[in-house]
């Protein structure tokens, strides 16, 4: 030690050492993202993203690692101080690269496991899985390869603790198993719209571990419990593809000719769907005689294609109002009047 302190050399050179390669690290890094930045433009590829996300950290670390190795070799402490430094520095490694394997499998279930389930995006719980199998992985690596340790009691003694935990967190392991059923089980997806049967309904934003949440249409926040959503019945208007049939009910007056009623309301209705917002061409619209005769008048029911829920109302509200135009046009009269009889013989007027 007293020869490192009067040679200023043997400070300055590992010193030097660890700072080249440090450097080289985000020399090295700025390299590699440009390159797989001007690859990915081309393409409609995440690897960029991917990358970026997963190594902008490590590559820094695994540099610093490099630097302390390349300079305790070029260095003139006495070995007996570097007895444990190797090991440690192996340890740091396996946990850096430990912890960006488990980020690049998250990013990647994040980028790409909707392609293989088929759902627009994927849920926070198979991203935090797809990275504790990583993260389990690289600490048996480290147990078994660093530290030479013997995994069979250890994985024994995880088994008894492991019942003695199963049976405290019950509820919190039913959620989780349910979680990960319903999010492998493409039953529900992120933007899906459901209503279950107890009444909640909503757009389906996470899964996550304990519980699945939605935004009502009033931008509010739903949190349904995993277990609860695994049991329940739902409804899915996502499923099996978005597009949906909206009704509209039309009721004119008994006088009426209800072929003239039919040909106007589907004329208008194919006119419609081509110049409202939302509204699909194919399958065509279609007019039924229902509910027909009723306590009012003559009930119509118009079904037309639209592009899914989140457009119901808006898409309904301008087919109802093309619809009374049309109809009001063609002198059909609507919300006929009921009159009611006396008992005297007299005759007035009722609720519309």
């Amino acid at each position: 030690m007293h020869a490192l302190l009067t040679d200023p050399f043997g400070i300055l050179v590992p010193l030097l050492v660890l700072a080249a390669t440090v450097l080289g690290g985000f020399i090295v890094r700025k390299l590699l993202f440009r390159t797989v930045s001007a690859w990915a433009k081309g393409t409609d590829s995440n690897l960029d993203v991917i990358l970026v996300e997963s190594l902008r950290g490590p590559i820094i670390l695994w540099a610093l690692i490099l630097g302390v190795h390349l300079a305790l070799q070029n260095s003139e402490l006495p070995r007996q101080y570097l007895h444990y430094v190797p090991q440690m520095l192996e340890v740091l490694w396996i946990l850096s690269l430990t912890i960006a394997m488990g980020r690049l499998a998250g990013n990647i279930v994040r980028f790409y496991g909707g392609r293989v389930t088929g759902a627009q995006s994927v849920t926070s719980l198979t991203q935090k899985l797809a990275q504790l199998v990583v993260v389990m992985l690289g600490a048996v690596w480290l147990l078994k390869v660093v530290f030479d340790l013997n995994l069979t009691p250890i994985l024994t003694t995880l088994g008894v603790g492991g019942l003695a935990v199963a049976l405290a967190l019950q509820d919190t392991l039913s959620n989780l198993f349910a979680g990960f059923y319903v999010s492998i089980s493409g039953l529900v997806r992120i933007d899906d719209y459901i209503k279950l049967n107890t009444g909640e309904e909503g757009y389906v934003t996470d899964i996550n571990w304990r519980c699945t949440t939605m935004r009502s249409q009033g931008s509010n926040l739903i949190v349904i419990p995993n277990s609860k959503l695994g049991q329940a019945i739902f409804t899915n208007f996502s499923l099996p593809k978005p597009d949906i049939s909206a009704t509209v009910s039309v009721s004119v007056t008994y006088d009426s000719d209800i072929r003239q009623v039919e040909t106007v309301l589907r004329e208008e209705a194919l006119a419609a769907v081509g110049q409202i917002a939302g509204a699909l061409t194919e399958p065509a619209p279609y007019v039924l005689f229902t509910p027909g005769p009723g306590e009012l008048g003559l009930g119509f029911q118009v079904t037309f294609p639209i592009a899914g829920f989140t457009v119901l109302q808006a898409t309904q509200s301008e087919m109802r109002k093309r619809l009374f135009t049309r109809l009001k046009g063609e002198g059909i009269r609507m919300n006929p009047v009921r009159v009611i009889h006396s008992d005297a013989g007299k005759v007035s007027p009722g609720d519309g």
